[in-house]
């Protein structure tokens, strides 16, 4: 049975199961650490406390996140893109002011923008349009480690071609209430026998 996220948690049980970045966040507001970030920074943050006991509101993180006020909320395709960059309402009207209306965030262009800061707008165009192109021609992006359910049900359908999407998500909560690794394997299909 998978235990509750609190701080009596076992760092080991902690690694072995599935947590939604919701209820990172909910620990670490909990216990007055910094709820703020990606769910892998979040994850670093809770590893670091079930460890240690200690409170490292930004682990492994020296940058100073500053808030933009309205007079800097301005872009270029010659300005630089910050290190607090962020996918949101106006970065998304700027590309489609740019791209045009078919311009939309992807996980592979959202995580370069945030793994690139101080290349220049102009460049994230350029990578998006790479992106786009490499996508047209069928190739399949590599899905970064925190987005566990993307790669499961990817997983999952170039196994079983011929289930749908209702059958991934039921293997996908069974899979996830146990312990051990998120990823597809063959035995997860006895969660369609069960439902």
């Amino acid at each position: 049975m998978r235990p509750e996220l609190t701080k009596d948690i076992s760092f080991e049980s902690f690694q072995d199961y599935y947590w939604l970045k919701a209820e990172l966040s909910a620990f670490c507001r909990n216990n007055k650490i910094s709820p703020s970030g990606s769910k892998k920074d979040l994850q670093e943050r809770i590893e670091y406390y079930l460890k240690t006991g200690m409170k490292f509101g930004n682990h492994n993180r020296n940058i100073a996140v500053k808030k933009l006020n309205k007079s800097e909320k301005s872009i270029s395709l010659e300005k630089q893109i910050l290190e607090n960059y962020k996918n949101d309402k106006f970065h998304r009207e700027f590309f489609k002011s740019v791209i045009g209306k078919r311009f939309k965030f992807n996980v592979p262009f959202m995580n370069w923008m945030k793994s690139n800061s101080n290349k220049t707008y102009q460049q994230a165009v350029d990578e998006w349009l790479r992106i786009e192109v490499e996508k047209k021609s069928g190739e399949k992006y590599k899905i970064a480690p925190q987005f566990e359910y993307n790669q499961y049900t990817r997983d999952f359908f170039r196994a079983n071609s011929t289930k749908n999407r209702k059958d991934a998500i039921i293997c996908w909560k069974y899979k996830k209430s146990l312990p051990g690794t998120n990823k597809y394997e063959i035995s997860d299909l006895v969660a369609l026998r069960k439902s």
